[in-house]
């Protein structure tokens, strides 16, 4: 059963940063797109997955989102924050960015994200991994309040 109290889902990588459950994250999450939608800044959502079979993905391993969750916090600034997208299934981080983030943003920061999950997870979750990077501006909100 999803926790619908915001707080932290036990992922944490000392003092730097921690995780947040599902509820936390879509809250923090709604928080920031108005703070930057007022700033005229952008955000990247980075939805990260990792198939274990074909066909619907099936719940992360504690192991695995360990160890998805310690590559996020290793990648992210003080200002961004990880947590559950889909409880158990999908782990994410919200970049802030500034007004003018690069047209190739999406790619350079999937680029940087992608070898630190891989060196932490097996040889076939990390050939099943998934990292799907979102900017959050005017042209996505209806798609993302449809469910990404």
């Amino acid at each position: 059963m999803l926790n619908a109290i915001p707080g932290y889902s036990g992922f944490r990588r000392g003092r730097v940063g921690q995780a947040y459950n599902e509820a936390a994250f879509r809250h923090f999450l709604a928080v920031d797109r108005w703070r930057a939608a007022r700033a005229r800044r952008s955000l990247f959502l980075v939805l990260v997955t990792v198939r274990q079979r074909p066909g619907p993905s099936a719940k992360l391993t504690d192991a695995t989102a360990a160890a998805l969750f310690g590559g996020l916090l290793a990648c992210v600034r003080e200002v961004d924050f990880v947590g559950w997208y889909r409880e158990g299934y999908v782990a994410a981080a919200v970049l802030t960015q500034g007004s003018k983030a690069p047209g190739d943003a999406r790619q350079l920061i999937a680029e940087r994200i992608r070898p630190a999950l891989r060196e932490r997870l097996l040889p076939d979750e990390a050939r099943n991994l998934r990292v799907r990077v979102v900017r959050l501006d005017g042209s996505v909100r209806k798609r993302l309040s449809d469910g990404v």
